[in-house]
């Protein structure tokens, strides 16, 4: 009898060992689940927000696009300036030339996505249907290349920046940062670079020049402009007419409010 007894109380604390390794086991598993959901949540959430709260206010000293001209030989200009010491005609003409909606949209044209899907469907020449905030989101964010991981990281960040971010903050760091050629970033390297004038003296026609070889800036040349260039100067020109007209710029311009 004692001998089953003493049985029945091993097989009892078995029972109890094992249940308890099961419990710790799980708890272990669970524990390490907490660590990597909380590594993920800071790394894709508080890292992101803090990045674009601080560029909110800070300007980027050099982007990913810099450094990888940099890296191939070029001499990079760069020289950040404020919205206030550019001129408007560049800001009109960016607005005519790349993004007409930006005043209106959260971020996303969803009218020019739609006709960039369909263009490169129909075996068109390939269009972008990138938005100012995008491109500003993938200029300083991110690394220049072409794949659908860059293009969910894009899409985040120009949400980041819509959210956080007013109109005038994302034009202004996307005309500091955007590529013009030969290692000349921002408007103001540019306009003294290709024209020996400061941003803010800018005039239509060099404004509109300078938004002609945005799409390709290793391309085309702003100072000698071929028939391309000449072309989408006069047309950004006019288009620069109507978005001052119509107020398209008034979230950037003041003096384009009605």
């Amino acid at each position: 009898m004692a001998d089953r007894g003493q049985q029945a109380r091993a097989r009892a604390a078995q029972r109890a060992l094992d249940e308890h390794l099961r419990k710790a086991g799980r708890s272990k598993r669970f524990g390490l689940l907490g660590m990597i959901a909380q590594v993920l949540f800071v790394v894709f959430v508080v890292v992101p927000v803090v990045w674009v709260i601080v560029y909110r206010f800070v300007d980027p000293p050099a982007t990913a696009l810099m450094i990888m001209r940099a890296a191939d030989g070029e001499r990079i200009s760069h020289t950040p300036v404020s919205l206030d010491e550019m001129s408007p005609h560049i800001v009109r003409a960016l607005i005519a030339s790349e993004d007409q909606k930006f005043c209106e949209h959260d971020g996303f044209d969803v009218e020019a996505i739609q006709r960039a899907l369909e263009s490169n469907q129909e075996g068109g020449r390939l269009r972008g249907g990138s938005t100012i905030s995008q491109q500003t989101a993938k200029n300083l964010f991110l690394w220049p290349s072409r794949s659908w991981i860059r293009k969910g990281a894009e899409a985040y960040f120009t949400f980041l920046i819509e959210l956080f971010w007013p109109k005038r903050r994302i034009m202004e760091a996307y005309l500091n940062v955007i590529e013009f050629g030969d290692g000349v970033f921002g408007v103001e390297a540019a306009a003294q670079r290709r024209f020996r004038v400061a941003a803010a003296d800018l005039t239509p026609l060099r404004a509109a020049r300078l938004a002609a070889v945005v799409p390709s800036p290793n391309r085309y040349n702003a100072v000698s402009p071929g028939p391309y260039v000449r072309r989408q100067t006069q047309r950004i020109m006019r288009e620069a007419q109507s978005v001052r007209a119509r107020g398209a710029a008034a979230c950037v311009l003041e003096a384009d409010r009605r």
